[in-house]
């Protein structure tokens, strides 16, 4: 029996231009194109040791804990993979697994986790002679989207693309491509997390994918966010924050309003999200500061600004902003360089 043993770290995404809904009979396929801030500072470690040639059997660590819930998870992704590399279903695994920011505080840990782990299966691969250099982390990516989509942008930094996009070369359905085509000001831009819900979401991203199928305004968006991303492209470039702002706080708000235009309809944000979003603007109007937010699928708010800013902007945070989160609870963190291997 051959026992493999692999380490990676990789980060959380902020998506600027939002993936909310997946082509139908397909498996992870994206119904729009998406771009994020790769973070540097809310990362998932993992460490996969696996056992060649016994039954299928999934043990999961989190902070040192046994956590048999992910489980059923972790399985159906590797019945995913096993197409592409089939050994994943023979074996033994022991998942230790560790987040720098509290699980379930709606960081998107599944985008880290998922891509942390598929990096790992990766290394297994290329030791085995079944994968080469060349292709590493895009297949790498390719593995992460099949067990979560935005997991897929998670290897790359500082940005990542995922979804076809004629304005992005080389972009593709099935695996994101780093971007960096980018003005310097956004090469550390900051992303400060704004913690006003720690729970559990009173409803899950796939379910809320799901419900986009039957949408109303479903085509509509899709052709909306393609847009988006041909818009975006030249702001990246130019580093114009006045516009950056204007559409990244547009498709926030369009994701939530998706939400809860959906049948059935539901919301995700809290009341203090809604608060800090108007203190965010009320700021800028009166002091012309280029901040902004967007959010994710939860009521947690990514506060955005220039490194520039960053004293002032923190200040603003203890002094306003972390009124409105919960106990007072919020992440520093900044764009990153994607995924790494650990010693």
């Amino acid at each position: 029996m051959t026992t493999y043993t692999s380490s990676w770290k990789s980060p959380s995404n902020i998506a600027l231009v939002k993936y909310w809904g997946k082509k139908p009979n397909e498996v992870q396929i994206p119904a729009n194109s998406s771009i994020s801030f790769t973070l540097n500072n809310c990362a998932t470690s993992t460490t996969l040791t696996f056992w060649e040639g016994e039954k299928l059997d999934v043990k999961v660590h989190l902070e040192g804990n046994e956590e048999p819930s992910f489980i059923p998870k972790i399985k159906n992704f590797l019945e995913r993979i096993a197409p592409i590399f089939p050994f994943v279903l023979n074996g033994k695994y022991l998942i230790e697994t560790t987040n720098s920011f509290p699980h379930s505080s709606g960081i998107a840990s599944s985008a880290s986790g998922m891509s942390a782990l598929a990096l790992c299966i990766c290394d297994i691969a290329k030791e085995k002679g079944l994968l080469k250099e060349p292709n590493f982390k895009q297949t790498a990516s390719i593995l992460a989207r099949l067990g979560s989509g935005s997991a897929s942008r998670s290897v790359f930094g500082p940005m990542g693309v995922w979804g076809k996009h004629q304005d992005f070369e080389g972009s593709s359905n099935e695996f994101a491509i780093p971007y960096s085509d980018i003005h310097p000001v956004f090469n550390d831009f900051c992303d400060t997390i704004l913690l006003v819900h720690k729970g559990q979401k009173t409803v899950s991203s796939t379910v809320g994918h799901n419900l986009i199928n039957d949408h109303p305004f479903a085509s509509e968006r899709f052709n909306q966010a393609q847009e988006n991303m041909t818009k975006l492209k030249p702001i990246l470039k130019s580093g114009n924050l006045d516009e950056f702002i204007q559409l990244v706080e547009s498709e926030a708000l369009t994701l939530h309003s998706l939400m809860m235009s959906s049948n059935p309809y539901f919301i995700l944000m809290k009341p203090n999200t809604l608060k800090i979003i108007e203190a965010i603007w009320e700021k800028r109007e009166q002091e012309g500061v280029k901040w902004c937010f967007t959010l994710d699928a939860g009521a947690n708010v990514h506060f955005l600004f220039p490194k520039t800013d960053e004293q002032k902007a923190l200040h603003f945070v203890d002094n306003e902003l972390k009124q409105y989160c919960e106990n007072g609870a919020y992440i520093c963190d900044h764009v990153g360089l994607g995924s790494a291997r650990l010693k």
